[in-house]
């Protein structure tokens, strides 16, 4: 069951003036990701409802928003322009279908391996993709019809309205919640712009600034049915393939790692499988319908978390309100200025970034502080899934590199006259070298015991190791004992045969990730 309506009327009117904000904020959002993905901008409002409405009723993670995104967009403009817009349908249909496996495998629960300083990184690096997103909207057509930057009085205005904006919603919070400041915002500059013949670009001026076309209008229909226009065969297959796979990693990975960055905002659990396969199923509607795909937006869901929206009907409202813009009152989104909609981003940006992280750079370790700056730098020169790939890896290397060196051994007697070595630390690739050189078996005596109670065997290279220090002792006709090894860490012995003995005395369970809290 889906509990779209609180209980509170309090929350029911937060939402309901959430999801409002949310949908003004959406508009020139999904236009400027259509162009960058080379399609029509009623592709990508038709993205934005539908992935809007199918994830905050089925998802995982209520008040968080999802639409469609610039990081999707940069991987679908070369499907677009080498095959056309039908592949891409192919293409957003086929990672829907990929997503809903991931959900159904469970592998939403893999972010939780994302290490901190990744976190923060991604958080960082995704501010500054968004402030820098916003600077297009300082750009005007000049008499040729050409893209220009803004300067002299259009620019003042500009900025004044933008710093207006800002200003409200900063300050009237100070005075009320009762409703979201960022709408009293866009509703105050809109109304003084109208008023006082301020002359400033509107929504439908960065349309058609974009389009290059002076009649372009943000009217348009409800999508329709359609499957993709393609030949159903394996050639197709083969060309969608690369770009689904893609597509539906970049997609999974923002919206899991938003999920998380909404769960610490509101400290309440999202549920990653859900979402996953909320995220296919609206992916894949996006397939058949005519929507260019999407995944969580993490400006807009803090445009969302901030004006107090927490239940899944400030998503339904944002999606539905966003479709009603398009349908039936284009005109009434089409006269709100540019400059508004920029504050309130600018206002998302200053709240997304981790300030915190900057004071505490020369306090954590030198690598932590490193993947910051290396996940952030990568996040706006690349895009998040690379970023968050290349952030994990350094993080995994940093992990390895410090482990390899902390396994060493504490020497006991044995009541039998044996000598027993207490192994602590983990073993695996990067600590074998070490293992090895703790023993020197021509000094041992003919009975040695390894106990691995405080110690972890964990791959095939520790395992060749196991068999190596096994050998050197064989070839001295001396015997080599392991205790307490898991049931798991006995599993990977494949080749020590005759040459251990295994003595389990206690069965340690070690797991990277369990399904109990996905």
């Amino acid at each position: 069951m889906f509990n779209l309506l609180s209980t509170r009327p309090n929350n029911l009117r937060t939402d309901l003036l959430s999801g409002m904000t949310v949908a003004l904020a959406l508009v020139p959002e999904a236009v400027a990701f259509a162009f960058v993905a080379g399609v029509d901008p009623i592709v990508g409002l038709h993205a934005a409802f539908m992935v809007g409405l199918i994830t905050a009723v089925i998802g995982g993670r209520p008040g968080m928003i999802s639409g469609a995104t610039g990081a999707l967009a940069v991987v679908l403009v070369a499907l677009v322009q080498s095959h056309g817009v039908q592949y891409m349908f192919a293409a957003v249909l086929l990672m829907g279908a990929i997503q809903m496996v991931a959900g159904f495998l469970r592998l939403g629960k893999f972010i939780r391996m994302v290490p901190h300083p990744v976190m923060l990184g991604f958080v960082n690096g995704l501010a500054i993709v968004i402030f820098l997103s916003q600077l297009d909207q300082f750009q005007t057509a000049d008499a040729g019809g050409e893209a220009v930057w803004m300067s002299g009085m259009s620019l003042y205005t500009m900025l004044g309205l933008v710093a207006v904006t800002m200003a409200i919603i900063h300050l009237l919070p100070k005075l009320t919640k009762a409703v979201p400041a960022s709408l009293v915002a866009i509703a105050v500059v809109t109304g003084v712009s109208l008023l006082a013949y301020v002359e400033t670009p509107t929504v439908v001026d960065f349309l058609r600034t974009k389009t290059g076309d002076p009649t372009a209008t943000l009217a348009g229909g409800l999508p329709a049915f359609a499957l993709p226009m393609v030949p159903f065969n394996l050639e197709t297959l083969r060309i969608i393939l690369p770009y689904s796979v893609i597509l539906a990693a970049v997609g999974l990975i923002e919206s899991l790692l938003t999920l998380t960055l909404v769960d610490e905002l509101t400290q309440t659990r999202g549920r990653g499988n859900k979402e996953c396969v909320a995220q296919g199923v609206a992916n894949v509607t996006c397939g058949v319908f005519g929507g260019m795909g999407g995944c969580a937006m993490i400006g807009q869901s803090m445009i969302n978390i901030n004006s107090g929206g927490r239940g899944r009907l400030s998503g339904v409202t944002a999606a539905l309100v966003l479709l009603a813009f398009v349908v039936v009152a284009a005109p009434l989104i089409e006269i709100v200025p540019v400059a508004a909609l920029v504050g309130v981003m600018f206002m998302v940006v200053l709240g997304t970034f981790e300030w915190s992280s900057l004071r505490v750079l020369n306090k954590v370790p030198v690598t932590d502080a490193l993947v910051i700056v290396l996940v952030s730098a990568v996040t706006v020169l690349t895009d998040l899934a690379v970023a968050v790939l290349v952030g994990v890896i350094v993080s995994a290397l940093v992990f390895a590199w410090k482990h390899a060196k902390v396994v060493h051994r504490v020497e006991h007697p044995d009541e039998d006259g044996a000598r027993v070595y207490s192994l602590r630390g983990p073993l695996f690739f990067g600590s074998c070298k070490s293992f090895l050189d703790l023993f020197d078996p021509a000094d041992d005596p003919d009975d040695v015991i390894i106990d691995f109670q405080h110690a972890r065997v964990s791959d095939h290279s520790a395992i060749e190791a196991i068999d190596t220090l096994a050998e050197r002792y064989l070839a001295l006709n001396k015997e080599l004992h392991l205790r307490h090894l898991s049931a798991e860490c006995r599993k990977l012995l494949r080749k020590a045969g005759n040459m251990v003995e295994v003595n389990v005395i206690e069965d340690p369970q070690y797991h990277v990730a369990t399904d109990a809290l996905a």
